[in-house]
């Protein structure tokens, strides 16, 4: 056998062998797809949906099914947006909303819908304008946590048909225009002038109040003090007649003897120089008295 044949033969040998490896790492290389964390593959096969692939490594046929898109699951913030807005008291408001959202079936992302952003941003614009429009303008300013929670879940419905998952939307703010900003201030400058006024008014009230109650209690303290006053003019009466009754006439004479001698004694004791005028029966009632204590004793 000539070397030559030998060598050709080996060459072409060796050269189907590198074909083949070579055909089999290309099989390995096209069939083989390493799929990241934050991301899902859609897989087409003659342009139509396949499969799609997860996390992780994934098997497909080679020459048959194709990596159309790749798609991020990660969540994403569509950029802040504004939009005009009439309150059912016709006021003009400016709404500044942001959406948060993720794609959690890609499927439906890619073969739905083209501008996922785009149209979000549509639907929340639309949804925030007619939830405002069944608001007055004090309802959209303090029930804002109420007007966050019905634009979530109006847009979750929405897109639900997009593979697509609201995860949080916020209004940031709510501006109004100047005209309806001074009629506000107007507004809030007449109504804390209202509440001094009833202030006022409360606090002249309470001082009425407090001075009719301090006359009452003194009414009240006053006749108080007068039926004490009567209760013992009534118990010294009664003392008195009762002396009367068990002594005789002697005892009621003896009294007023006593009452006379005490009121000279006060008359006595006045300071400086006075005169002292007596009944001419001083003496007697004075006689009578002392008759009387020595009798008693």
């Amino acid at each position: 056998m000539d070397i030559e044949a030998i060598l050709a033969e080996v060459t072409s040998g060796n050269i189907v062998i590198l074909l083949l490896a070579a055909l089999v790492v290309l099989m390995v290389l096209l069939g083989v797809r390493i799929v990241p964390q934050s991301e899902k593959y859609v897989v087409e096969r003659f342009g139509r949906l396949r499969s799609v692939l997860g996390p992780g490594i994934n098997i497909i046929v080679p020459f048959l099914d194709r990596v159309r898109h790749k798609i991020s699951i990660l969540e994403r913030q569509l950029p802040n947006a504004k939009q005009d807005a009439i309150t059912t008291d016709n006021v003009l408001v400016q709404v500044e909303t942001s959406v948060f959202y993720r794609i959690t079936e890609p499927e439906k992302t890619v073969y739905r819908i083209r501008d996922v952003d785009g149209a979000i941003a549509t639907t929340v614009a639309g949804i925030v304008r007619a939830q405002i429009g069944k608001m007055e303008l004090d309802e959209v300013q303090s029930n804002r946590s109420q007007l966050i929670t019905q634009i979530k879940e109006n847009v979750e419905d929405a897109v639900d048909d997009w593979g697509i998952e609201v995860t949080r939307a916020e209004i940031l703010d709510v501006n109004l225009d100047q005209a309806t900003r001074d009629a506000m201030l107007q507004q809030l400058n007449a109504e804390r002038g209202r509440r001094a006024q009833v202030t006022e008014a409360e606090g002249e009230r309470r001082a009425v109040e407090l001075a009719a109650d301090a006359q009452l209690y003194a009414a009240e303290q006053e006749a108080k003090a007068r039926r004490i006053s009567a209760d013992a003019e009534a118990y010294a009466t009664e003392v008195v007649a009762r002396a009367i009754k068990e002594n005789g006439i002697e005892a009621a004479q003896y009294q007023v003897a006593l009452k006379q001698v005490e009121a000279l004694v006060k008359v006595g004791e006045g300071a400086g120089k006075q005169t002292v005028l007596l009944p001419t029966n001083v003496l007697d009632a004075f006689g009578d008295a002392f008759q009387m204590l020595k009798g008693g004793k």
